[in-house]
């Protein structure tokens, strides 16, 4: 509501105008500097630097490295060649043609490109020992490689004083893993800094939720992993209590999907920072071990249904909510839109997602 035509046009459209200008600035400079490019890539080669482009221009930037050249090549190289990792072959004896693991005395052999063989005594893992002695054995055992044989990769990091040995092998997956329902399961709702879960029953009731918080704002990338596996393994230590498997969100988490390059900074900054990923791959580690299914399921219109049949029924936030759906929809059960709004939908013969679109579009409803 605005008392004038002057009030209007220098507090609403003065504003709008600058702001389309300043857009239509930003998108022609993005789009100059993307012809630019396109016709680089098209005269020139892309260069790749081994060592980081940081650490190599610090030898024209950095003063103790201009004064000192062969500081910076050293350092230079030591990057270049930090970390060496082979690829296995299923057809080899050992899962590997250069590496080979001694299970009697745990020595790891390296044959080298002229022959010369180098021996990493007393190697042993902290973690999945068990494990990478069973592939090895399967693997030596193994009569017709070349069809059922694994590949067993190997990987050092060089480190100046110590070395770290690392075998990469493809995990099975638990053979004791409960993937049964007639539980109910437990439905679980990623955010950017809560687990939001709902206890459902087999037959779709409601029977508990709550919400697993942490902060994740200022923190490195290598605490925030840390921080979410923490609460990944509250969340799998939940479901095995309940004896449920977990039902989780299928999200895309592209650009054109998660992103809005020119909208609210602040917005685009949480999304940016809504680490989907690192949560889901979280998660799905830890149930894995502990022997817990996980279902992924389409997450559209899982918190607009929840809020408008859920959130005021059971007195429990919009989150929580949006969980309690995410597990409906893993038992299959399907949310329809209640009667009294159903005069909002103009289209009654549609699907019943599209009723979900139709109602939103008519009342703009939040979830957040």
């Amino acid at each position: 509501m605005w008392l004038s035509e002057y009030l209007f046009e220098h507090q609403y459209l003065d504003v709008q105008i600058k702001r389309v200008q300043a857009k239509i600035g930003h998108l022609t400079h993005r789009q100059s500097r993307l012809t630019q490019k396109l016709s680089s890539d098209q005269t020139n080669i892309p260069s790749a630097v081994f060592g980081s482009k940081k650490l190599f221009r610090s030898q024209f930037t950095i003063d103790e490295f201009v004064r000192n050249h062969d500081k910076w090549k050293t350092l230079f190289s030591c990057a270049r060649n930090k970390q060496l990792i082979l690829s296995g072959r299923k057809d080899a004896k050992h899962g590997n043609f250069v590496f080979q693991y001694v299970l009697e005395t745990k020595e790891l052999w390296l044959t080298t490109s002229s022959g010369k063989t180098l021996m990493f005594p007393a190697v042993t893992f902290p973690y999945g020992q068990e494990m990478i002695e069973e592939v090895i054995t399967t693997q030596l055992q193994c009569k017709n490689k070349k069809k059922y044989g694994k590949p067993i990769a190997w990987s050092v990091e060089d480190y100046g004083s110590y070395y770290i040995v690392k075998c990469l092998v493809d995990v099975p997956e638990n053979p004791h893993t409960n993937y049964s329902t007639s539980d109910g399961v437990i439905g679980v709702d990623c955010n950017l800094e809560h687990f939001a879960w709902a206890n459902v029953t087999k037959n779709g009731n409601y029977k508990g939720s709550g919400s697993l918080r942490f902060s994740i704002m200022g923190k490195s990338t290598g605490q925030i992993t840390k921080i979410i596996e923490v609460e990944a393994i509250r969340l799998v230590d939940l479901a095995e209590r309940y004896n449920k498997p977990i039902v989780l969100e299928k999200l895309d988490t592209t650009q054109s999907k998660t992103g809005d390059r020119y909208g609210n900074k602040r917005v685009n900054r949480m999304k940016s920072m809504f680490a989907y990923e690192k949560m889901t791959s979280a998660i799905l580690n830890r149930a894995n071990k502990r022997g817990v299914a996980v279902f992924q399921v389409n997450p559209a219109y899982t918190s607009i249904s929840g809020k408008m049949k859920y959130m005021r029924k059971f007195g429990i936030s919009i989150h929580q909510s949006a969980a309690f759906t995410i597990g409906r929809r893993g038992l299959g059960y399907k949310e329809k839109v209640p009667r009294v709004l159903q005069p909002y939908i103009p289209k009654k013969d549609a699907h019943h997602w599209s009723h979900w679109h139709q109602l939103n579009n008519q009342l703009d409803i939040r979830t957040h």
